[in-house]
């Protein structure tokens, strides 16, 4: 029954599609009658976008665009005494459908209506402004600026809302620094994943991403912190060099200790290489050989505690803290076989296997996997074998491929476990834009922050 009423209605709206003018301009006038007011100007509009000067659709179009005209003033006359702004807004959404209209239609309204508009226009500017002016008084600049930005909406060049919404902006502008992150290792190491943090964050929160939010530049900070202050900063001194530096808020953080973990895995089985050859009738043979093969992959996995604090630097206040490890893994490949041949004729089981013996070739591809990595071929493997001269040292320029998530590499040994946690930090900055993009919109007050001085 279902698929027959769904059948039904995509039948519908083919012919409907397919309808000419003319008769897309009845089935308006059908629709109209019976009460469903949107699509009947829905379909007397489309037919007048195919012909722009057919009567019947032009006729049709008046006729509901009038009807959709007193509907919604009787909502806006039902809206008004319970919600004014709300009754505003539809005055809105009213005009501007009455200017779309023009390309088809004119929908004229009585000098009564248009007072009355311009009366609950002038409502909502007025109760936009009170409240901007409240926000204001009561120290929340963000707030203020939503409201007076909103007054142009409903009336142009309201009083002085343009500047009122200026001074409101440039007051509810939040300077956040990134401060040097305290290190259990090597202070550098903290300072290095703070710079990439900042970095990071400045484009993802650089405007329209953020409204208010600023990031600031390292330099900001750095200039005025101690030598002994770059290795351990102090949450105090935290909160007394964001104050000191012009900034609203800081972020203040520490990594634990790197935990590293390395295993010795081994692939040791049988490949299949494709081998095509020729019959006694010269037609071409396809036959597979086993090869034996050994790959050896080492794997290191990282860890590091993170602890990130959004401070306020008015008063401490605590506005976002988040305690998480941040890990990561590293995988190097190796082997002894040299492929013969073109790599593209290998496989880890052959097609005959894979169709004959399905377990064992999904038994092949789990141990493959395992050991190798899941994005990792064999043919990566043996392209990478015949293409490697002699011993690959980590160079740290690969840093970048472990940090996106490449599970192989093929090299003589692994990164150290202190550039795996640098790249298990790369993007842990992601969770911190996401609590200062919560926060952009929100006044001091209304996180709990005290008032300053002024």
């Amino acid at each position: 029954m279902f698929r027959r009423v769904t059948y039904a209605l995509l039948a519908t709206a083919l012919v409907a599609g397919c309808a000419g003018p003319t008769k897309l301009a009845e089935k308006s006038q059908q629709k109209l009658s019976s009460g469903d007011i949107w699509r009947a100007w829905q379909l007397a509009t489309r037919a007048l976008d195919r012909e722009p000067m057919n009567p019947k659709a032009k006729e049709a179009a008046a006729a509901a665009g009038r009807v959709i005209a007193d509907d919604w003033q009787r909502k806006i006359h039902a809206l008004a005494p319970i919600d004014s702004v709300q009754a505003a807004e539809q005055v809105l959404e009213f005009t501007q459908f009455r200017v779309n209209a023009i390309n088809y239609t004119s929908i004229e309204v009585s000098p009564a209506w248009a007072l009355e508009e311009r009366t609950l226009r002038l409502a909502a500017a007025r109760d936009h402004y009170l409240q901007a002016s409240q926000a204001k008084t009561a120290h929340r600049p963000k707030a203020a600026y939503a409201h007076f930005s909103e007054i142009g909406r409903f009336v142009a060049n309201y009083k002085d809302a343009t500047q009122q919404a200026e001074r409101a902006y440039q007051q509810a502008l939040t300077q956040v620094a990134v401060l040097p992150f305290t290190s259990s290792t090597d202070p550098s190491f903290g300072r290095e994943v703070s710079d990439r943090w900042r970095d990071a964050l400045s484009k993802e929160l650089a405007p329209p991403q953020a409204q208010f939010t600023r990031i600031m530049g390292g330099d900001a900070i750095t200039s005025r912190m101690s030598v002994a202050q770059l290795g351990r900063l102090t949450r105090e001194d935290a909160v007394k060099l964001g104050r000191k530096s012009g900034a609203e808020r800081v972020v203040w953080g520490s990594l634990g200790s790197v935990r590293s973990e390395t295993q010795l895995q081994y692939f040791r089985d049988v490949v299949a290489r494709k081998v095509v050859q020729k019959d006694e009738t010269g037609k071409e043979v396809v036959r597979w050989v086993d090869v034996p093969i050994e790959v050896v992959a080492r794997v290191r996995d990282v860890s590091v505690d993170v602890d990130v604090e959004v401070i306020a630097t008015v008063d401490g206040t605590s506005l976002s803290h988040e305690h998480a490890p941040r890990s990561s893994r590293a995988r190097v490949v190796w082997t002894s076989f040299v492929p013969d041949g073109d790599v593209a004729n290998y496989a880890l089981v052959s097609e005959a296997t894979r169709s004959q013996y399905p377990d064992r070739a999904k038994e092949v591809e789990t141990r493959w996997k395992n050991v190798c990595g899941e994005t990792t071929t064999l043919q990566q493997v043996l392209t990478a074998r015949r293409e490697t001269r002699g011993d690959q040292g980590y160079d740290r320029g690969t840093l970048g491929r472990f940090a996106a998530g490449t599970a192989f590499v093929f090299l003589q040994e692994l990164p150290p476990a202190q550039d795996l946690a640098l790249a298990a930090l790369s993007n842990g900055w992601q969770p911190l834009r996401k609590e200062l993009a919560r926060l952009d919109g929100m006044d001091d007050v209304d996180l709990g922050v005290a008032l300053g001085d002024d």
